[in-house]
């Protein structure tokens, strides 16, 4: 097949990844890949039909991408165009599902797995199954929040009643839902219970990523929520062990935005790079379970790195989102280290730079353990030694809670130069 230099996504998968879904494409490495984006978690939540807990772009290949090679994923913009959304804290209708309320919906009422639903009005109710008339979602919502934005000023404010109502009854407008996009809207919840708060917007992208090796629900593709999947009783249940072939593409790392570069594991030919669930903001950690879930645009300049090995995903963080030990020594600070180590007869320090490795498991333990060895394989050094090295020049930070964390250190440019990432790093933090 022709490769091309440009290529623009817009429809979907109904919440699934993995070697089944077709790719579009391919695009030959420095190709700019454009992405109409649906809102992520809770509208796919609400709708039935859906078989995850997202809506994700259909997968695109890279040309030359093999098992075992990178692709590289320069984000170079993510613009929000939803006017406002609607989010909260999350809880289950035990009722409407069969185990895992992401995933394996059930109508209350008659039992149709995945059923065919209509929205009704507006409220948590609205939701309701074709064929018996039940109220069909899986989630409630206990506390929730509508709020607005101003893409312009960079800032957002949560509604009262009347504002949540409002936009309830325009909601796939006001969400601005792409066309192909099959989604229920959650501003249909219209939840007005956080009322009159103003917050920065921060734009971020929480799914994004590589095709899997196995097919999975778009939202699991991580070690956390991975683990709703193992011995699960429906037709998406795993072994433990089947959860090596994820790429972590539902990571959740506010990081992850315009400037960032991520790059990324090949575990099928070509690559299968997707994008979904953008937020407007959110801080470390998505406590609340949920977080605001927009549509928008992104725009990412892909490369290809040949036979990298990586697990996971690697991060080269904007320098202006770097923990502050991770940062590189400025002149002065560089100067006065040579001093320092002169006076203590070291004859040479190593020239060094920031890189972060994504880890993820059932727990923050289990991420943190994930992350550091994805960085002990990838940089050729020992645990311990990565163990130091993440102490003194960087840090562990959460992504998501439970269980998605960025591993930060400073490692040497001449080991990131023997593994084929100098020349990145030297580019990002602008290094000689």
């Amino acid at each position: 097949m022709t490769s091309h230099d440009r290529i623009e996504v817009a429809h979907y998968t109904r919440g699934q990844v993995g070697p089944s879904q077709p790719m579009v494409g391919p695009v030959a490495p420095g190709a700019i890949i454009q992405l109409e984006t649906a809102p992520g978690c809770w509208g796919p939540m609400i709708t039935p039909h859906f078989r995850g807990g997202h809506e994700v772009t259909a997968p695109v290949a890279i040309a030359g991408a093999e098992v075992g090679d990178a692709v590289v994923l320069h984000i170079e913009s993510v613009e929000v165009t939803s006017l406002a959304t609607a989010s909260g804290t999350a809880g289950t209708i035990a009722t409407a599902c069969t185990g895992d309320p992401y995933v394996a919906h059930r109508c209350p009422g008659c039992g149709t797995p995945w059923p065919a639903t209509e929205v009704r009005g507006t409220g948590p109710d609205a939701i309701r199954c074709v064929a018996c008339g039940a109220s069909a979602s899986s989630f409630s919502m206990p506390h929730g929040y509508t709020i607005a934005f101003d893409q312009a000023a960079g800032v957002a404010v949560t509604l009262e009643r009347a504002g949540a109502d409002r936009a309830a009854a325009d909601a796939r407008r006001i969400i601005a839902l792409p066309a192909q996009s099959e989604q229920y809207s959650i501003l249909t919840f219209a939840p007005a219970d956080l009322v009159r708060v103003a917050a920065r917007m921060r734009p971020f992208i929480g799914n994004i990523g590589t095709t899997p090796a196995i097919d999975m629900p778009d939202s699991h593709n991580a070690g956390d929520f991975g683990q709703f999947l193992v011995g699960a009783p429906h037709a998406y249940g795993l072994r433990a062990e089947d959860l090596a072939h994820r790429t972590d593409g539902h990571m959740d790392i506010d990081a992850v935005r315009a400037g960032a570069i991520l790059i990324c594991p090949v575990k099928v030919a070509g690559g299968g790079v997707y994008v979904g669930d953008m937020h407007a903001m959110q801080g470390d950690g998505e406590i609340a379970g949920h977080t605001t879930d927009v549509a928008g645009r992104v725009t990412l300049r892909v490369d290809l790195l040949k036979g990298l090995g990586n697990d996971g995903p690697i991060l080269l963080l904007r320098p202006d989102d770097l923990p502050p030990l991770a940062r590189p020594l400025d002149a002065a600070e560089r100067a006065a280290a040579e001093r320092l180590a002169a006076q203590w007869g070291v004859a040479e320090l190593e020239v060094s730079a920031p890189i972060s490795f994504v880890g993820s498991g059932a727990n923050l333990n289990a991420a943190t353990d994930n992350g550091l060895q994805r960085a002990a394989s990838v940089l050729g050094m020992s645990l311990d030694e990565v163990m130091n090295r993440v102490t003194i020049t960087g840090a562990v930070e959460i992504g998501r809670h439970p269980g998605v964390v960025t591993v930060t250190l400073l490692a040497p440019l001449t080991r990131l130069d023997a593994i084929g990432l100098g020349a990145l790093v030297r580019q990002q933090y602008g290094l000689a």
